[in-house]
């Protein structure tokens, strides 16, 4: 099977070395996605605004590749404080009002001290190479 990056130019560029998302068949491998805004070049100080940037990057990334929130299988979401967990929960029934993703939730310390979330997935497309 052919491994395809996604790209777009509405993604934003990685500022490290790996790809937003790779395609492969019919499934797609998203990156965690943070809360960085790469319009505005900021990150909000609280969860709710850096969780809410992170589930909209993680869209961009899913149009992007061919494929949509209904459409996520998979979910990891890395969080750096556990107390941020029930916010998560309204936010995830948000985003994934019906049948969610299957999700797990690490708490972790993420590479950058002002990061409280980021959010990778696995979904299908009807796209394939």
């Amino acid at each position: 099977m052919k491994i395809t990056p996604v790209g777009s130019d509405k993604l934003p560029h990685a500022p490290a070395v790996y790809s937003q998302g790779v395609r492969v068949g019919n499934l797609v491998f998203i990156a965690g996605q943070t809360g960085f805004n790469f319009d505005t070049g900021q990150l909000a100080d609280d969860f709710e605004g850096q969780a809410r940037q992170a589930f909209e990057n993680l869209l961009l990334v899913l149009r992007a590749s061919g494929s949509s929130l209904q459409q996520v299988v998979k979910t990891t979401v890395w969080l750096r404080d556990a107390a941020n967990f029930d916010s998560l929960n309204k936010l995830y029934a948000e985003y994934f009002p019906k049948a969610a993703p299957a999700r797990s939730t690490p708490i972790v310390d993420l590479p950058k001290p002002n990061l409280l979330i980021s959010i990778e997935a696995i979904a299908v497309t009807d796209k394939e190479d």
